[in-house]
């Protein structure tokens, strides 16, 4: 069974950094893509970062240079580090996989940025 597990959010000041988790027990990261989206309230979910079983890696425009998405392949996680924060960044922030096409979401994680 698949399961996507995120943690490390929180409420931060304005050009404060977090580090977001997402372990996932039922996969192996390194064998699938992996993405990172958010959603800020009255706001659609949007990507904001992803990472292909190859290792490539793409990034929403407004985190460019601020934002890197990694994974640990002994612990099976995929991390977003998340740097120069600012509070449009505030949202909850989802782990998403499509896995056997089936597409699975973790519970989702708040960011708060506090201006």
């Amino acid at each position: 069974q698949v399961q996507l597990v995120e943690s490390g959010g929180g409420l931060v000041q304005a050009g404060g950094s977090l580090r977001l988790s997402c372990a996932a027990p039922g996969i192996i990261v390194m064998f699938n893509a992996m993405g990172w989206y958010r959603q800020a309230p009255g706001k659609q979910r949007e990507l904001v970062a992803a990472i292909t079983s190859g290792g490539s890696t793409n990034y929403a425009d407004s985190v460019k240079g601020r934002f890197t998405i990694s994974r640990d392949n002994a612990k099976n996680t995929v991390y977003l580090q998340m740097n120069s924060l600012k509070p449009e960044d505030t949202a909850v922030y989802y782990c998403n996989t499509v896995y056997a096409r089936s597409n699975y979401w973790g519970q989702g994680t708040q960011v708060t940025v506090s201006s």
